[in-house]
């Protein structure tokens, strides 16, 4: 609900015009009102100048969009290109005015509060994502200082520093300006400070190097994803080069590690990893999805100081000793999202998986199993298991070979958890043909009775909607759940692929040509 203030707040921006012309004589304290009321408008001229003649010490963008008491509503959640552009303009301006550098107080902004979603409220229906705004921020910077070299300011302006943290996204199509940007910040007053680093689609050199550059030091989070081949001996010296403090969030992409080509000269290396890991005292996030660890996990995660709050190791062919491990593990009691995907967990270790979900129970947030094998004569048995989960808020099973009769008997059970508020589920094994097999390939992926499926579809509905749990979503996102990253910079990442298996091939053909 809006107060009074805010609806006045609105009022005002809604002519562009006017409220621009007041800004002098509006109070400091009312900048955010306004702020929050521009960006609601998408009033753009108004949200610059707002930025531009900032008042306040700081600048925190998450903040300013979340719940305020003028008005209750979150819109983080609105990447919306006309604010945000508006927004960063507005930065560089704030540099550039002429107004007395001793009237500037800014002294952090912090950008790292917009959340990317796949539904977006704006009017203008077009996002500014994370890759967008690392590009702009980037591009803003070195304008910036070519500005300030071309005309004549007064020289304490080049005293301005201001601290702006961001979650930089960096792929080769942006790697030159941001490494540009990077390397000027000395120079710069706007100090880019890197929060969490998302790398897609480099070369090991450049992503080492700008690794370097960002000031890993202060970095929380590290993404090196997709296109990258990093693998495991890359890995020991990225860590015995570069250490990371203060990191608590670390992803690698698939087969940073691969226990089937393992040799006596692995193993050191292996163990090297885990010691480096143990350095990251911080470190509670891991995710390995797509490595091959078979029989390695303990070796992996015991150095750990810290316990693991999420941890992602789907597919990487787990064994009844690896989740022996985990069940008993320091990691186990602290858990809030686990990711066991790809392994045939109630067949294989039965007994140690349901022990491991007994000892994460009372923290667990978010579950996902997904291509597990999960059938109908399990499904007794996974129901005991969810039911002390009283902090489950996602659950996500898609891929498993459960029929309608069975989702039903799940959903019955979902309506009972207290904090659950999304479940992913499969498309039900009886609205496919008889001879599908699992996991179901791509290309068959969408041949199923849709009829079906939408009637069944309604009745598990329906099921929460008796049980008064209007607040659980419920869907079968058939290729996956969004990904905001991937949606940005698909076209990025497919001519990449492109291009590494068309280099295979070169090489492929030049080696047989030296054989003949």
């Amino acid at each position: 609900m809006k107060s009074l203030r805010f609806i006045s707040a609105e009022a005002l921006v809604s002519n562009a015009q006017l409220a621009r012309k007041s800004l002098s004589s509006v109070a400091h304290n009312l900048f955010p009102l306004l702020f929050k009321a521009s960006y609601l408008l998408e009033q753009g001229e108004v949200i610059h100048d707002l930025v531009e003649n900032w008042p306040l010490a700081d600048f925190n963008l998450g903040k300013l969009l979340g719940t305020t008491v003028d008005y209750q509503e979150d819109i983080s959640s609105r990447a919306c290109c006309v604010c945000l552009e508006s927004c960063l303009v507005g930065l560089r301006d704030y540099v550039l005015n002429c107004s007395s550098p001793y009237s500037k107080r800014l002294k952090v902004v912090d950008l790292t509060g917009i959340k990317d979603v796949e539904v977006q409220v704006c009017k203008c229906k077009k996002t500014l994502g994370r890759w967008a705004r690392t590009e702009l921020l980037s591009k803003l910077s070195f304008e910036l200082l070519v500005e300030m070299q071309r005309l004549h300011f007064n020289p304490c302006i080049f005293d301005i520093a201001i601290d702006v943290l961001i979650d930089l996204f960096v792929t080769e199509r942006n790697y030159e300006l941001v490494v540009q940007a990077l390397l000027m910040r000395c120079h710069c007053p706007l100090k880019i400070r890197c929060v969490a680093f998302r790398a897609d689609s480099l070369t090991l050199r450049k992503l080492f190097y700008i690794i370097k550059l960002t000031d890993p030091s202060s970095l929380r989070k590290l993404e090196v994803v997709h296109n990258i081949r990093l693998e495991m001996e890359h890995l020991e010296v990225l860590f015995n080069n570069i250490h990371f403090p203060l990191l608590t969030s670390l992803t690698l992409p698939a087969r940073a590690f691969n226990v089937q080509r393992f040799t006596a000269e692995d193993e050191p290396i292996f163990m090297t990893i885990g010691e480096k890991m143990s350095q990251m005292t911080q470190l509670t996030e891991l995710s390995l999805a797509f490595s091959i660890l078979t029989g390695k996990i303990r070796k992996l995660l015991s150095p750990l100081k810290t316990p693991l709050k999420l941890l992602d190791v789907s597919n990487c062919a787990l064994n009844h000793a690896d989740m022996a491990y985990l069940a008993n593990s320091l990691h186990s009691n602290h858990l809030e999202v686990l990711d066991l995907s790809g392994h045939n967990v109630t067949d294989l270790y039965p007994s140690t998986f349901f022990k491991l979900l007994s000892h994460c129970s009372y923290t667990l947030k978010m579950l996902i199993l997904e291509e597990c094998n999960i059938q109908d004569i399990h499904v007794n048995m996974l129901i005991l298991g969810l039911i002390p989960c009283r902090k489950l808020q996602e659950f996500k099973f898609l891929g498993n070979p459960l029929s309608s009769r069975a989702l039903k008997c799940l959903f019955n059970v979902f309506s009972d958890l207290p904090m659950l508020k999304y479940i992913e589920f499969p498309v039900p094994r009886d609205c496919y043909p008889n001879n599908v097999t699992y996991p179901i390939d791509d290309a068959n992926l969408s041949k199923f009775d849709h009829q079906k499926y939408e009637s069944v579809s309604e009745e598990l509905n329906n099921i929460l909607l008796h049980a008064n749990r209007e607040d659980i979503k419920a869907s079968t996102p058939l290729f996956g759940g969004y990904d905001a990253a991937i949606q940005e910079t698909g076209n990025e990442l497919g001519s990449y692929l492109l291009k590494s298996f068309k280099d295979t091939l070169e090489n492929f053909n030049k080696a047989l040509q030296e054989m003949n």
